[in-house]
């Protein structure tokens, strides 16, 4: 077995011991608990209010473009806090004086934040599948949530992990990482349809993964006179495929480039002049 196959095992047994640890982590049980009692909550005061021209209610409509919604938020703003928190706490110091350290840091960061989408999907789609009705229109719907999932974390997650390794203090992320994502989350769809918006913003929105998200979603639980409120009146599929393939394309070309930089200028004295700049930003 070569090194670099090694760092790799041992990143994705470090990944899976962190989620572990994550879940049984009460901190992150109450964060989950609130996801769920907000979304959920949202979706049951609106359970009665009818969607025009579709037959079907808001929790209906509104819950595929939440769950794309949470996939992209959580996995750029998720890693892009964890890396620029261990940029400066020296645990990615730690791991590049350790042959092959790198690797399996960058791999368990991989599998840890994959897996932390896991329980918020969870803690969401269990209830409302308890309240509400006619939530998933096929069966073979579910086959569509599983390749979207997966092409929507290939698409977005190098972007979180590009702004993690590319913000100066972890203190940036809020204006690099989650402000941009909740702008975008605004016009892409997610709340109500995007034609209600300025042409310019509609082009805007569909040139970020959000949008495909939250159409692959909606493609996967809704039946399919409900493409009628989308933009063309159908599900694209195939744009949806393309669009997030190629952000998935771009984020494997360009991530591992700035995740190398980023080691390779790690230094102890960054990790300290880090350190006091958090302790001022405290005080």
């Amino acid at each position: 077995m070569t090194p670099r196959v090694c760092a790799v095992r041992l990143g994705l047994r470090r990944g899976w011991t962190e989620f572990v640890q994550s879940i049984r982590s009460t901190q992150d049980q109450e964060f989950y608990l609130f996801l769920a009692v907000l979304v959920v909550g949202y979706l049951y005061l609106r359970r009665d209010t009818p969607v025009e021209g579709t037959g079907l209610t808001v929790p209906s409509v509104a819950l595929p473009s939440i769950l794309g919604a949470l996939i992209a938020v959580g996995v750029v703003v998720g890693p892009a806090f964890s890396l620029a928190m261990e940029k400066e706490d020296g645990t990615l110091l730690r791991a590049k004086a350790v042959p092959n350290g790198t690797v399996g840091y960058f791999t368990s960061h991989l599998l840890l934040q994959s897996l932390k989408l896991l329980p918020q999907i969870v803690v969401i789609l269990v209830p409302s599948f308890l309240l509400f009705d006619s939530l998933m229109a096929e069966p073979a719907g579910w086959f569509t949530v599983s390749w979207v999932l997966v092409l929507g974390l290939l698409a977005v997650m190098p972007i979180g992990m590009c702004i993690g390794a590319l913000v100066p203090t972890m203190q940036k992320v809020n204006t690099w990482g989650m402000l941009p994502v909740m702008l975008l989350a605004g016009i892409s769809g997610i709340f109500y349809p995007i034609q209600q918006l300025w042409g310019w913003v509609q082009v805007l929105a569909q040139i970020f993964p959000m949008y495909w998200l939250g159409l692959g979603m909606r493609s996967a639980f809704l039946p399919d006179t409900a493409a009628a409120l989308e933009i063309t009146g159908t599900w694209r599929t195939g744009q949806t495929v393309v669009v997030l393939g190629v952000w998935a394309v771009l984020g494997a070309a360009v991530t591992p480039k700035i995740l190398r930089r980023m080691a390779r200028r790690q230094t102890g004295s960054q990790v300290q002049a880090a350190r006091d700049a958090a302790v001022q930003w405290v005080r």
